[in-house]
């Protein structure tokens, strides 16, 4: 279900699926958008506020499922994360996104869904941010590429990443699946695709070791990381111990305990999720992580 690849000339929308962006934002995100040649279409609803929302759940969705049935439209484009796409990812209309498949740009809360367009579509995405203020070179070089190209995206692990120092040894092929940690934990259940024979892309951000933790081990109990061949682990930006923490465990501890018991290669350090330079990456797309060369590369969700 591998969507065209975007081309100057084609039409994209900007939807809000959970909390507002500022107006700045989306008009900086359609700029940026407007400067690829692309015909930016903002929807309706982008800029609504509803409590801690961009509008209510029945508008937000509106807006989605209008960019999912246009059939001139070629990527559907996330202003912001935040809160609440949760609370309509099973509103999506799956068969239109089967019979016009677009790519879905966004992360952090996107994520939950791309999961589900992933799940019932069998659509891939991009995980990546095409708002503002993640304008420098090197992340909107990477979205650039993800959406206009069907070259390979490669990522080099970057020792500087905390996340560094989980990467094991071996190689894995698979399909990579995932992205924020959080709304994979949510997914769980009733949206979460079939991780068996999937690389498991794992980022977040402003978590407590103790939730981190606590989702990461309902995941393997609840036995949906079974068959999973590897880790691909990204930025766990501003995560750690609180002032109720005991013990002197980090996050990278936290993960260690949890994923090395799965018994696939581990490949940290990857400059994916809420930190400096995030790299955009494909979802639901094949790839090879090689530990041993700290490289993660995806074949293109676009065709």
């Amino acid at each position: 279900m591998k969507p065209q690849r975007l081309r100057p000339g084609d039409r994209v929308h900007l939807v809000s699926p959970a909390s507002t962006p500022t107006a700045e934002s989306v008009a900086e995100t359609a700029k940026f958008l407007g400067d690829l040649g692309l015909e930016v279409h903002v929807g309706r609803h982008a800029l609504d506020s509803h409590g801690f929302l961009a509008g209510t759940d029945d508008d937000r969705a509106a807006d989605l499922n209008a960019a999912l049935r246009d059939p001139e439209a070629r990527a559907v484009i996330a202003t912001r994360g935040g809160k609440g796409a949760y609370r309509v990812a099973d509103r999506l209309d799956f068969d239109a996104a089967r019979a016009h498949p677009k790519v879905l740009v966004g992360f952090s809360e996107v994520t939950i869904l791309q999961l589900a367009l992933l799940h019932h579509g069998g659509v891939p995405s991009i995980h990546g941010a095409a708002w503002s203020p993640r304008f420098d070179p090197e992340s909107s070089d990477s979205i650039r590429a993800a959406l206009f190209t069907t070259a390979d995206t490669v990522i080099q692990a970057r020792g500087t990443e905390p996340t560094a120092a989980l990467t094991t040894s071996g190689i894995a092929t698979g399909v990579l699946v995932g992205g924020n940690q959080d709304m994979i934990a949510t997914a769980a259940g009733w949206c979460l695709p079939d991780l068996s024979g999937a690389i498991l892309l794992l980022e977040d951000v402003d978590k407590r070791l103790g939730h981190i933790d606590r989702q990461l081990t309902m995941l393997a109990n609840a036995g949906h990381l079974d068959g999973i061949v590897g880790v691909a682990v990204g930025q766990y930006e501003g995560c750690g111990p609180d002032a109720t923490t005991q013990g002197d465990w980090t996050v990278v501890d936290v993960l260690r305990d949890r994923l090395y018991r799965l018994g696939v290669p581990v490949l940290g350090g990857l400059p994916i999720g809420h930190g400096a330079s995030p790299r955009a990456v494909p979802i639901g797309a094949r790839a090879v992580l090689d530990a041993d060369a700290g490289m993660l590369t995806i074949a293109s969700a676009v065709r």
